[in-house]
């Protein structure tokens, strides 16, 4: 189903990622301080995995490939230990976020073929919302048809969208594609479907924070979508960067806001604070960037990516973008490609890369003893209203990157994460 502007696909594409990064620059090493020690989560025996998100207490969930290579499998990794979470009954499951108490939310497969041929999981079957804890993965209630769980806060409240059981007539044949809305639950029952913007018949929403605000789309399968904010339910549309249509990814208890747009040049991390979206530019020579994460300081991770999409990871403080490879001095620490979430302490969680191979493990990296207790002692060192630089985007102009070669980049390296919304992505 073709759709212009809305979905957060969930293929199973890892095993076809675009080009492996390049190797990474050693130049001004020796100057940077020892900042961050790596520690390599592997997978499940399988080729790829990629680790999304890490709360306050180091304990990091992910997602991995089977020894096979043909089924993902969501994973929680704590005390030197990962878990394989489970699915619901099919052989695909994804973790998304979790919070401080260890509680999961993700979506995962049932053994039960999609009564319409839908194919939102990876296998054809019905994909549903779920909250993991002590021990346990329970499905969520959807509001008719398939549904995911993006999020979820200290409070227990999750976040995600569900079809419902209406035909959606912005989506024209040859499938048929149902309505999907954004959606909170709590206590294992829908809380609330979250509005959209002017009537759009579709909403997905991607996280919330600790007081409830949540962050999303709106959209149809036609027309350019919104990007939204929810403030006690009541949506707000975020604007764009500069007429480039914004992608929310993530939000902190600040109420700040980080994603990636769609600009005439590629994608463009952004900040969006104080009512207004700024570019957060790239590393140079790089022309691509997007934001993933962001902690409650005000730290942003995300990934730098060239014009073939080869990325690295990186940091984001005190106005300016660096590397997060050139704050690992470990000779033996492996490529740092993605920067999916980070922690109130500082610590990262994303997927690395073995150069020239298609292996990718999940990671953690932790600052230093020393960086730790400084960012410990000084909650502040990063200010809400600290302005991007943009310095660091004087590189030569990138070539433009067609709509189709964007979506086929982000299925293949977020998905393994996010349900993608916008850049008309199909549903299907």
């Amino acid at each position: 189903m073709k759709s212009r502007t809305l979905v957060w696909i969930t293929t199973i594409t890892l095993l076809l990622a675009l080009a492996i990064p390049v190797g990474m620059a050693t130049q001004g090493q020796d100057q940077q301080p020892n900042d961050y020690v790596v520690t390599d989560l592997g997978t499940f025996g399988g080729i790829a995995g990629a680790a999304t998100a890490v709360n306050n207490r180091g304990s990091v969930v992910g997602n991995a490939f089977d020894p096979e290579g043909t089924a993902s499998r969501a994973f929680l990794w704590q005390n030197g230990a990962a878990t394989d979470l489970g699915t619901l009954g099919g052989p695909n499951s994804r973790a998304a976020f979790l919070n401080q108490r260890g509680e999961v939310a993700g979506w995962a497969e049932t053994s039960t073929p999609d009564p319409l041929g839908e194919n939102r999981c990876g296998s054809g079957l019905i994909c549903l919302p779920f909250l993991w804890k002590d021990g346990v993965m329970a499905p969520l209630p959807t509001l008719g048809g398939n549904g995911f769980a993006t999020g979820i806060n200290n409070r227990g409240q999750v976040v995600g969208d569900s079809e419902n059981t209406t035909p959606d007539p912005t989506c024209p044949s040859p499938s048929t594609t149902l309505e999907i809305k954004a959606v909170v639950w709590e206590k294992g029952e829908i809380q609330q479907e979250l509005p959209t913007i002017g009537g759009d018949p579709d909403g997905f929403v991607q996280a919330i924070n600790d007081n409830g605000q949540a962050v999303g789309v709106t959209g149809d399968c036609i027309s350019d979508h919104h990007a939204v904010l929810w403030n006690k339910g009541i949506p707000t549309d975020l604007g764009t960067l500069s007429g480039s249509l914004l992608e929310p990814v993530a939000i902190n208890n600040k109420g700040q806001i980080v994603g990636f747009a769609l600009s005439p040049d590629g994608l463009r991390a952004f900040l969006w604070q104080n009512g207004a979206a700024t570019d957060l530019g790239t590393l140079p020579p790089d022309g691509n960037s997007l934001a993933l994460g962001i902690n409650n300081k005000g730290q942003i991770v995300g990934d730098s990516c060239d014009a073939d999409f080869s990325c690295r990871a990186f940091l984001w403080q005190d106005g300016a973008m660096t590397e997060l490879n050139t704050l690992v001095r470990s000779p033996n620490a492996p490529f740092l490609e993605e920067g999916f979430g980070i922690n109130s302490h500082g610590q990262i969680a994303g997927r690395t890369t073995v150069q020239g191979t298609p292996l990718a493990d999940a990671y953690l990296a932790t600052p230093s003893p020393g960086e730790a207790n400084r960012q410990h002692n000084d909650d502040n060192r990063v200010s809400e209203n600290a302005t991007p630089t943009v310095t660091n985007t004087t590189s030569p102009k990138p070539r433009v990157v067609s709509p189709e070669d964007l979506r086929r980049v982000l299925r293949q390296r977020l998905g393994f994460q996010y349900r993608v919304p916008g850049l008309g992505i199909p549903k299907d």
